[in-house]
C-alpha cells in the first residue's frame, strides 16, 4: 500500500510539474531583449515613450492607478492654454483672483500666497502654476475660465475622456491628496504628449524660474522650476542637459513623481515614474529617486534604442497567389506596400521578426500592379509592431473567352437558376407522360368505336333478310 501511494504521489507530482513547466520556461523566455529585461525602475509606476512616434518603449504598471499628486497641473495649464489658442483667453488678461482660491488646499500644500482680490496676469498664473507648482493658481486659473472650480474640474475630466485616458478621474485643480483623484503613467503620458503640443506651454515647463511682478497686493515673485533636471535652484546633482519638461509632484500618499521630457539629436522621449521614494545615501544624503531614474530611463531611450525598419518594398519572399481566367501568367508575386519602422532596443533583430501573413489561395483576373491582395503582420515575442498591404507586384490580363465561361458556370451553379432547371424538368417530364397517358386513351377508345359499329351492321342485316 505505501509502495503505491508513492508511485501515485511521484506521478501527480510529475502530471504537476508537467503544467507548470511550460509557465516557467515562458517567464524565462523574458521580452526576447537583455536590455528590457535588465530595466527595473525603483517607483510604483513608469513608462518610457518614443513621443515622435507614441511608441512606448518600456512600462512597469503603466496602466495600475496612481495618485499623480501635481502632475495634475499639466491638465489644468492645458486647458487654459487651448482656451488662449482658441482665442477664447489672451496671456495679457488681467485675472482677479477668486473665492475660491483656496479651495481643497490643505496643510502642506504649495504656493505662491495668491489671496482673493489679487489681479496679475494670465501668463504669470500658468507660470505660478508650473513652475513654482502653486496649488492656489490652479483654482485661480479654474475660476477664470469656467466661473467656479467644479464646472473647471468637469471639464478636466471631460478633455481627459477625449484624450483616452480611460484610468483616470480628477477630483481637484491641483493634486493635493483626494482617494477621488487617480490616474495612470500611460494616461499621464497622454496627456502630457498633448500639452507639448503647445509651444506656449513648452515654454513654461522647459525655463528655470519667472519673474512675477508686483500685484495689487504682492511684491514681485520670483519663481524657481521644481524640476531638478531642469533647473539646479532647489535641488542639485540632478540637473539633464537634454530636459526639455515637464512637471513634478509629490504627496506623502503618491510619493514622488515626475512627468519628464528630453529631446537628443531630434529625437523626443516622454518618460513617466510615479511613486518613487527618497532614501538616504550612505553618505546621509537624499537619493530623489524621481529624478534619478527618469534620466536613467531617458538615457537608456536614447543609447539602447534606435529607429529601425522592420519591413519594407525590397522585401519579396511571400508565396505566390494563383490567378485564374488570365490570358497570360497564372500567378502574380506580392511585396509589402511602404515601409514598416519601429524604435526597438538595439539588440534586438528585425531579420528575427515573425510574419503573420494573410493572403487568398487564388484571385480572378484581371490583376493591376498595386492592387491590395492581403496582409502581413510583423511581430515579435508576442507582441504586434504594425501591419502592411501585400500588394500585386505585375499585371495579369484577363481572358475573355475563359471569363464568358466562368459566367455561365458560375450563372448555373446559383442555387435559384438550380431549382428553376429542375422545376422545368419536372414540368416537361409530367407533360411527357401526360401526353403518353391521353394518347393511350384516345387509341382505346377508338378502337371501342370501331367494333360496335361492326356489330350493328350485322343485326340489321338479319333484320333484313326475314
Amino acid at each position: 500500500m505505501k509502495k503505491n501511494r508513492f508511485l501515485s504521489a511521484l506521478l501527480l507530482f510529475t502530471l504537476l510539474a508537467g503544467l507548470l513547466m511550460p509557465t516557467a520556461a515562458l517567464a524565462a523566455e523574458g521580452s526576447g531583449s537583455a536590455i528590457l529585461d535588465s530595466i527595473q525602475v525603483q517607483a510604483k509606476a513608469a513608462i518610457l515613450v518614443d513621443d515622435d512616434y507614441g511608441e512606448i518603449l518600456y512600462e512597469q504598471n503603466a496602466h495600475e492607478q496612481n495618485y499623480p499628486a501635481s502632475i495634475t497641473k499639466v491638465m489644468t495649464t492645458m486647458l487654459v492654454i487651448e482656451a488662449v489658442d482658441r482665442g477664447e483667453a489672451a496671456l495679457t488678461d488681467i485675472v482677479t483672483v477668486g473665492n475660491q482660491v483656496n479651495l481643497g488646499i490643505g496643510e502642506g500644500g504649495s504656493g505662491v500666497g495668491l489671496k482673493e482680490g489679487e489681479q496679475l496676469s494670465l501668463e504669470d498664473l500658468l507660470y505660478c502654476a508650473l513652475t513654482a507648482s502653486a496649488n492656489e493658481a490652479c483654482n485661480a486659473l479654474a475660476q477664470f475660465l469656467c466661473g467656479d472650480v467644479a464646472t473647471f474640474v468637469d471639464l478636466m475630466n471631460q478633455r481627459a475622456a477625449e484624450l483616452g485616458m480611460e484610468d483616470t478621474h480628477f477630483a481637484n485643480t491641483h493634486g493635493y491628496h483626494d482617494p477621488d483623484h487617480y490616474t495612470t503613467a500611460y494616461d499621464i503620458y497622454l496627456m502630457c504628449h498633448e500639452a507639448m503640443k503647445h509651444p506656449t506651454f513648452r515654454t513654461i515647463v522647459s525655463s528655470v524660474g519667472h519673474t512675477v511682478p508686483a500685484t495689487n497686493m504682492s511684491e514681485a515673485r520670483e519663481l524657481h522650476e521644481t524640476n531638478a533636471l531642469v533647473s539646479t535652484w532647489r535641488i542639485t546633482g540632478y540637473w539633464y542637459r537634454y530636459a526639455t519638461g515637464i512637471k513634478t509632484g509629490s504627496t506623502p500618499e503618491a510619493g514622488y513623481c515626475l512627468a519628464s521630457s528630453a529631446t537628443k539629436n531630434d529625437r523626443n522621449l516622454i518618460a513617466v515614474v510615479l511613486g518613487a521614494e527618497n532614501p538616504k545615501n550612505p553618505d546621509g544624503s537624499t537619493n530623489r529617486l524621481q529624478f534619478a531614474e527618469s534620466t536613467r530611463l531617458l538615457e537608456i531611450g536614447f543609447n539602447d534604442f534606435s529607429r529601425q525598419t522592420i519591413l519594407d518594398e525590397t522585401v519579396s519572399d511571400f508565396p505566390e497567389v494563383a490567378v485564374t481566367l488570365s490570358k497570360g501568367a497564372n500567378y502574380v508575386t506580392v511585396q509589402p506596400s511602404g515601409s514598416l519602422e519601429a524604435t526597438l532596443p538595439n539588440d534586438i533583430d528585425p531579420a528575427a521578426f515573425e510574419r503573420k501573413v494573410e493572403l487568398p489561395a487564388e484571385v480572378e483576373a484581371p490583376v493591376e500592379q498595386g492592387q491590395k491582395l492581403g496582409t502581413v503582420t510583423m511581430s515579435y515575442n508576442g507582441k504586434e509592431y504594425g501591419q502592411l498591404d501585400l500588394v500585386a507586384t505585375a499585371s495579369v490580363e484577363r481572358s475573355e473567352l475563359l471569363y464568358r465561361v466562368d459566367r455561365i458556370q458560375k450563372f448555373f451553379d446559383q442555387l435559384w437558376v438550380k431549382i428553376v432547371l429542375i422545376v422545368l424538368a419536372v414540368l416537361i417530364v409530367v407533360l411527357v407522360l401526360r401526353g403518353l397517358l391521353l394518347g393511350r386513351g384516345r387509341s382505346r377508345y377508338g378502337s371501342s368505336r370501331r367494333g360496335g359499329g361492326s356489330r350493328r351492321g350485322r343485326y340489321s342485316g338479319r333484320r333484313r333478310r326475314r
